[in-house]
Formats: C-alpha cells, structure tokens, sequence
C-alpha cells in the first residue's frame, strides 16, 4: 500500500496543530489573539519550519502580529518540543499568507466582470 503522505508532510501537519493550540491557549500578547496558522513548510532535514499565518485585520496588525509572533518563536518552539516527540525541533519562521487576500481579491474582480453593467442587457 503506497504512503498517502510523506513523513515530512504528515510532520508539517502536526506542527500544524499544535501551533495552532499553542498560539491560541498559551500565548497571552494580544498581537496574536486573531491568529491562524494556514500551511507549515518543513525542510528535508527538519531544521527549519515556514509557518504561514493570517490575521483579521489591517496591514498595521498584520505586521505587529508578525513581531509578535517572531519575538515569541523561542516559546513557541520550547512549547512545541514539550508536545511532540523529534530528534530535532525546527526553527520557527512567521510569514503573513497572503494567498486568501489574493484569492478574495480575484473572486471580488471575477464577480464584478460577470455581474452585468447596469442597463445593458444580454442578446
């Protein structure tokens, strides 16, 4: 039976959720509070972890809940280490996702091409 997922994404998958509950119940800065944790990139030799959040909010936020997030990496990862179980934790590395921004925007752009101009009508 083939693997459905390879070992570094089912890791990717898990730091993924626990992230989520770390951010969530023992990060206390309220930079933070509106955070989701979106997708976990984890590098072959699980040294280094992308993870990519967004927040509700303005850019004013999302940049200070970026700091926030960065400053609290140590934590994070201490909090992380407790929770699973790998020879090496990686390196916690916060970016803002912009993917559902860019994925709203054009879904706004493709409503307003399909609606139709007010008094036109089609053949």
């Amino acid at each position: 039976m083939p693997k459905d997922f390879s070992r570094g994404r089912r890791i990717a998958d898990q730091i993924q959720r626990e992230l989520s509950d770390i951010i969530r119940l023992e990060i206390k800065d309220p930079r933070v509070a509106l955070v989701t944790v979106t997708d976990v990139e984890v590098s072959q030799d699980n040294a280094h972890a992308k993870v990519f959040f967004t927040v509700l909010g303005e850019p004013a936020q999302q940049e200070a809940a970026e700091r926030a997030l960065g400053h609290a990496s140590g934590f994070v990862r201490s909090a992380l280490a407790k929770r699973i179980k790998l020879r090496t934790v990686p390196q916690l590395h916060f970016h803002y996702d912009v993917s559902i921004e860019r994925g709203m925007r054009l879904s706004r752009l493709i409503d307003e091409a399909v609606a139709e101009p007010a008094g036109k009508k089609r053949p």
